[in-house]
């Protein structure tokens, strides 16, 4: 009887916590499934940027498939071996580390795109790009997986025998200091502050174009704007990367550095799906306030749902101002220019 009361709330945040991840799971799952189809039925869309963005959806898409699964699973706490527990926790952290450095290659490649767009289809050709892809998910996995080969919680558990099951949880078997000073201030604060570098020299260099072409008519300016409202879509995404990792990474600092501090399972908890629902975020910040990518997924819609056939994609028909135009597509490249111009 005495026990009941303090059971029941537990199990009631236990529960809650599985509904809001199972949710977030099906719209990541859901909506980066979609980002990866729009790609895949729309040619114009496999550049060099949609190579980025096609990798954080597929880190996105295994964020609901694998890591909120499993992160429910070591929540919750199960019987196992202290490797089998360490390698399920060291999944998490590859698959969330390489949606990380997805984001920050994204930030670079449209860095590139407004910083040198006279040479940025000579330098970020279609085959670095996937070399970049591949090394996003090789550091992942590199910087994942450091600790199996010995930075963990094994010394902790030195009184077991290799036989031995431990309850599976993750600060059972991953050390703090690995997750404070490798994981979070050198794979999550070095990242953020050079996406926020990025993001800052980006909106310094439209604005400084705007106010160069304050004059200028037609498509050149309506193009100018287009690009400014890609940069505020770029700040968004940094603020809700901030928004979304820093409240577990603080927890885990307080952990850290506070042995005698108590953070509640409810406020860890909530930490834990703010940092997966920046996963399903991402194709609503990145992919859907694409035009082109929005057309397409209006297209694929009527014809998958609604059995009805695809239209044509439409573009303006305007005719842009000859020497506007130009300048345009001497400074911009051909893929961004006001005819084909992203949102």
């Amino acid at each position: 009887m005495s026990s009941s009361p303090g059971i029941k709330p537990r199990e009631h945040v236990d529960m809650m916590y599985i509904s809001i991840e199972t949710a977030i799971a099906l719209a990541s799952v859901l909506g980066n499934v979609l980002v990866v189809l729009v790609v895949c039925v729309n040619r114009a869309l496999r550049n060099t940027t949609f190579c980025f963005i096609v990798s954080l959806a597929v880190a996105d898409i295994a964020v609901g498939v694998l890591v909120i699964p499993l992160a429910i699973i070591i929540s919750l706490g199960f019987n196992t071996q202290f490797y089998t527990c360490l390698f399920l926790s060291c999944l998490l952290l590859i698959i969330t580390q390489s949606s990380i450095l997805s984001l920050l290659a994204i930030a670079i490649d449209r860095y590139l795109r407004v910083k040198i767009p006279t040479r940025y289809s000579t330098i970020v050709t279609q085959r670095r790009a996937y070399v970049a892809v591949c090394l996003c998910w090789i550091l992942s996995f590199l910087t994942g997986l450091v600790p199996m080969i010995g930075w963990n919680n094994s010394d902790a558990q030195r009184n077991l025998s290799s036989s031995s099951d431990i309850i599976c949880r993750f600060t059972t078997v991953m050390r703090m200091d690995y997750m404070v000073y490798f994981n979070f201030f050198g794979w999550v604060v070095v990242p953020l502050t050079i996406m926020i570098a990025l993001y800052g020299e980006i909106f310094r260099v439209i604005r400084r174009r705007l106010n160069q072409r304050a004059e200028a008519t037609c498509d050149a300016e309506r193009y100018y704007r287009k690009e400014l409202r890609l940069a505020k879509s770029l700040a968004l995404v940094v603020f809700l990367f901030v928004v979304c990792w820093l409240p577990i990474h603080i927890m885990n600092c307080i952990t850290f550095f506070c042995q005698d501090c108590v953070i509640p399972k409810f406020a860890m908890y909530v930490g834990i799906f703010m940092s997966h629902v920046n996963s399903a975020l991402n194709p609503m910040v990145y992919a859907f306030r694409i035009k082109r990518f929005r057309v397409t997924l209006i297209q694929i819609t009527r014809r998958c749902m609604l059995c009805k056939p695809t239209e044509p994609t439409l573009y303006p028909t305007s005719t842009p101002c000859v020497t506007e135009k130009v300048d345009v597509n001497l400074t911009h490249g051909v893929e961004n220019s006001p005819v084909h111009g992203v949102q």
